[in-house]
């Protein structure tokens, strides 16, 4: 039994099915678990390929879903158990080599894929989701992706977790980040519902080990689950399973352990035309936005079951683009849409069109523009399955994001419509993306998990996308101008303070560590995590003592 933690099994009575199975059972007066229940095991599996640079797959291993950002590893190991990921950790360590993890591929920045990196550990072979008896949680694998686990959860037990919309995005980074999507205001962000973690670490003499780390007051690793809420992934170990259970669970039935998600949904897609907008329109349309969510960002707010994406495009896309979906079983979910669409609209004379086309984000759905009902999941592979900006794998992508607590300020509004609409402009797949926030995300306290924003009422997302690495300097130059205009007031950041709540870990930005984009004065350690930060540090000190997991916004050991 060496692939888990001894002081685990002594000090919690965790039984352990075999270190190829790596499955894990812990004490039922712990876990409240059915007397008798067996511990669950998984199937023992074979070690996943090692691709070297002659191998075929190589050129498709190199990279991830940002073609900017490419590796040239001595090879790639394909991860497939806790066991194996062990071997190969061990196996890196032992060779000195840099490594970098990935699941889904979808980094915004190079954390996976650059030219140090010399071993890439993938956890796409590891995408099984079930349900754990003895330890009362649903089970993801960290290569997992979001739309394989919203199916399997709600057809195999009608529950589901509030994750994003992007249907390839692996769970591995997503949940590490804190997570959230369309259900997050009536239920908190995907961290929320973490109740374990199955994580590989490595001490100073290269020894690795496997963890299960609970949520549970008296779990001697509870804090190494507490940097996996929030924290960020490729910080400190691999894990190869999630453990998801909805604080507040009671009872055996799996049904019950887990958020049950809408039966039905009340959708609306709609098209803005930059035809019908000038400065006046356009400032009007934004601040409307805003106000409603700083109106309406509190936890138990009658809104929280509504939840908007919208893609505020450049003018050369020819519109802006919004969808939204509220609980259609909620009191007056009809009423609650019309309220909302009412108070975006109001005073600017725009009349929404069909969604004919896709934006940024969001596919064409050209028969919402009139609201419609329909089951919930059937409206997440619907936003979820065609959304070809986001998920081309030939392009090119820069990134940037924010919290925001108030509504857009003046020179804020002026500053996006500046460069929006910015003559020599010419990209249509180039958008601030404005995703509804606060509600049920507010309702915890900044260090009850690793996410430390829990009083924001939107999040934004600055992105652009293009295919030749010629045009490189040119969109990165227009996203670093429009950001930092955006945040002139505050050093080109978000900084925090009463209108703005720092950044998202899982939309990363190197230039928030570049103190020549960066003039706050605020590092970017505080921008992404807060007060949360030298906590993480002390996770880092004790389960990454040699800073073996790092990348270019790693958390850090701490200085002596």
């Amino acid at each position: 039994m060496n692939d888990v933690d001894r002081r685990t099994l002594i000090g919690r009575g965790a039984a352990v099915a075999g270190a190829a199975v790596a499955a894990t059972a812990v004490a039922p007066a712990l876990l409240a678990a059915p007397a008798g229940a067996a511990p669950a095991t998984r199937t023992p599996r074979a070690a996943g390929a090692t691709i070297r640079p002659d191998d075929p797959r190589y050129p498709l291993l190199t990279t991830g879903n940002n073609q900017r950002f490419v590796a040239r590893p001595d090879y790639i190991k394909m991860i497939t158990s806790a066991a194996d990921a062990e071997a190969a950790l061990e196996q890196a360590f032992k060779d000195r080599k840099r490594i970098s993890v990935r699941s889904g591929g979808h980094c915004f920045a190079d954390f996976a894929a650059n030219p140090d990196i010399e071993v890439i550990l993938d956890f796409s072979p590891m995408t099984a989701v079930g349900y754990d008896e003895r330890m009362r949680a649903f089970t993801v694998e960290p290569g997992a992706r979001l739309l394989n686990v919203y199916e399997t959860l709600y057809k195999g037990w009608g529950v589901a977790v509030p994750g994003g919309i992007c249907y390839s995005v692996g769970a591995g980074g997503h949940v590490s980040g804190g997570g959230y999507g369309l259900l997050s205001r009536a239920h908190g962000l995907v961290s929320d519902h973490l109740y374990a973690v199955e994580a590989v670490v490595i001490d100073a003499h290269g020894k690795a080990r496997t963890l299960v780390a609970t949520r549970e007051q008296d779990d001697p690793h509870r804090e190494l689950w507490w940097a996996h809420t929030g924290g960020g992934g490729g910080n400190f170990g691999l894990v190869t399973r999630y453990f998801f259970r909805s604080p507040g669970a009671r009872g055996t039935e799996p049904a019950d352990q887990l958020l049950t998600p809408p039966s039905t949904v009340l959708v609306s897609a709609i098209d803005l035309p930059w035809e019908e907008l000038n400065e006046t329109r356009f400032t009007r349309l934004l601040k409307n936005w805003g106000a409603w969510h700083e109106e309406h960002s509190a936890p138990t707010s009658p809104y929280r079951h509504l939840s908007s994406l919208f893609n505020v495009s450049a003018r050369a896309h020819g519109s802006l683009g919004m969808f939204t979906q509220v609980d259609a079983g909620v009191e007056n979910a009809e009423g609650l849409l019309d309220s909302f669409l009412t108070a975006v609209l109001a005073g600017t004379g725009l009349k929404p069109r069909a969604l004919a086309r896709p934006n940024g984000e969001l596919p064409a759905m050209p028969g919402l523009h009139t609201p419609r009902r329909m089951p919930w999941l059937q409206a997440t592979r619907l936003v979820g399955t065609d959304n070809p900006t986001i998920t081309n794998p030939t392009s090119r992508g820069a990134h940037k994001s924010g919290y925001m607590r108030k509504n857009f300020t003046d020179h804020q509004v002026a500053a996006l419509y500046k460069h929006m609409t910015r003559a020599d402009f010419h990209n249509p797949d180039t958008m601030l993306v404005l995703f509804s926030f606060g509600g049920q995300v507010n309702a915890l306290a900044p260090d009850a998990t690793a996410n430390a924003q829990r009083s924001s009422a939107f999040k934004m997302c600055f992105q652009t996308f293009w295919s030749e690495q010629k045009d490189d300097d040119f969109y990165l130059g227009w996203v670093r101008e429009l950001y930092e205009d955006f945040f002139a007031r505050t050093g080109g950041v978000p900084v925090l303070d009463e209108r703005t709540d720092g950044c998202y870990i899982n939309y990363p930005d190197r230039d928030v560590a570049d103190p020549r984009r960066n003039t706050s004065g605020v590092p970017w350690q505080r921008l992404y995590y807060k007060d949360n930060y030298p906590r993480l540090q002390q996770v880092k000190k004790r389960y990454d003592p040699t800073d073996f997991f790092r990348h270019s916004l790693s958390v850090e050991l701490p200085r002596r």
